[in-house]
Parts: structure tokens; C-alpha cells; sequence
């Protein structure tokens, strides 16, 4: 038996990279779950994966920065999966830009889908958690939120809200037997990160103490052992996945 046999999850930015890691993962170790991100396309392609495993995977195609549209997916997810125990918050954008020329259109737009979106879906998920045994709140937030980089002032902003957001709500909701975590994962191996030069991969790995990037599947395991049992005395805690980068 998996991990997460019969558990229900909502994953946001779940159409590929960590999101679709944590979903993989998910799926295999037992849990039901409905997938959220902006393109249906890329959602159904990731949910024809997750067939073989035998689980029910709803792809719901949201905007995290519209409210309605969310409230309106949380409802579908609860009711298509006939409940919710988990909310993986791992849906972000970024902008980067120097501060003098970053637009405020692009800062407004990286907060409401980084962490605005994280609330709105947490929200909405809030009433459905309480009634569940085994609630739990994953926030994916980034080391820049802990340290900061040049050059992503609004992407660092909205990640270290996350962790402010993810310890207000932990104690909001330990009364009931709800954990609220986060992971910041460093640099990953994604579609991001794959356009980098050979030099400035060079300068990246030289940063990290472990001298590797890390894989999706380092962040979903992470994921899994917050979410699973084993966890259930853990909350209010971030957990860094970066090979030692912001040690």
C-alpha cells in the first residue's frame, strides 16, 4: 500500500517540472488528485500518463489569478475526487528584471500568481481540509525567498511571502490537525534551466555544495514526506532542497 493510498490532492502548476514530479509521485504511492495549471492541453497529456496508475486525475484548467475561476476549481476537485486531504501550492511565474526596470505590471503579476494564487486556492481548500484526518498544506517557495537574488526582486518577494503565509497558516490551523510546510527548492533541473549557457551552468554548479542540480523527483520526495504520516508532527517548517546552496 502506498503512502497516500486513498488521500485526494490539488497540485497547482501541475503541467510539467516540479509540479508534474509531485504529481507522478502522488499518483504512484495511492493518492487521487486533480491537477491545476493555465494550459488544459498540457494538463491532459500529464493526466494520460497517470492512467497506468490507476488513479482518478481530474486536469483543471485555472488562472490563479482569478478568484473565481479558483473557488470554482476547488469546488470541482472536491466534488470529483469526493473530498480533499492535500494542497500542493507549487504554481509560480517568474519576471526578471533589474529594479529600475522592472515593470509593475510584471512585479503584479508574479505576486498574484506566486503567492495570491497560494492563498486563494489554500482558501478555498481551508473548510475541506479541517474535515479531513490527515489535512495537509504544501508550499513550494524558493531559496531566493530565504536570500534574495539580484535581478528577481518580485519572484523573491512573493517566495519569502509564501514562507511568512505557510507559518501564519500553521498555527492557524494546528488546532485542527492541519500541517502547513514549505519546500525551497534551489536550482532545478527544468525547461528554465536547461536554457542556460555552459558558462553560467558552470558558475550555477559551482555554488552548490552537492555539484549538481537538482531533479523534480528531489522536490516530490521531498513533498511526499510532508504530506504522508510520517510527517504528521511536522508543521510550520521549510524544508530546503538546494544540495547546501543556502547553507
Amino acid at each position: 500500500m502506498g503512502q497516500l493510498e486513498g488521500r485526494r490532492a490539488i497540485v497547482t502548476g501541475a503541467s510539467r517540472g516540479i509540479g508534474r514530479a509531485i504529481a507522478q509521485v502522488f499518483a504512484e504511492e495511492g493518492a487521487d488528485l486533480a491537477l491545476l495549471a493555465t494550459k488544459q492541453d498540457l494538463l491532459d497529456a500529464v493526466a494520460q500518463e497517470l492512467q497506468g496508475t490507476g488513479r482518478r486525475v481530474l486536469p483543471l484548467a485555472c488562472d490563479l489569478r482569478d478568484g473565481e475561476a479558483v473557488a470554482a476549481a476547488v469546488t470541482r476537485a472536491h466534488e470529483g475526487l469526493g473530498g480533499l486531504d492535500i494542497v500542493v501550492n507549487n504554481a509560480g511565474v517568474t519576471a526578471d528584471g533589474l529594479l529600475l526596470r522592472h515593470k509593475e505590471e510584471d512585479w503584479q503579476r508574479v505576486l498574484d500568481t506566486n503567492l495570491t494564487g497560494a492563498f486563494r486556492v489554500t482558501k478555498a481548500a481551508a473548510r475541506h481540509l479541517i474535515k479531513s484526518k490527515h489535512g495537509r498544506v504544501i508550499n513550494v517557495t524558493s531559496v531566493v525567498g530565504l536570500t534574495g537574488n539580484a535581478g528577481q526582486a518580485s519572484y523573491a518577494a512573493s517566495k519569502a511571502g509564501l514562507v511568512g503565509f505557510t507559518k501564519s497558516l500553521a498555527q492557524e490551523l494546528a488546532g485542527r490537525a492541519v500541517t502547513v510546510n514549505a519546500i525551497a527548492p534551489g536550482f532545478i533541473e527544468t525547461d528554465m534551466t536547461a536554457a542556460l549557457s555552459d558558462e553560467q551552468r558552470k558558475a550555477v554548479l559551482g555554488r552548490i555544495p552537492l555539484g549538481r542540480m537538482a531533479s523534480p523527483l528531489d522536490v516530490a520526495w521531498a513533498a511526499l514526506f510532508l504530506a504522508s504520516d510520517r510527517a504528521a508532527y511536522v508543521t510550520g517548517e521549510v524544508l530546503r532542497v538546494d544540495g547546501g546552496l543556502a547553507m
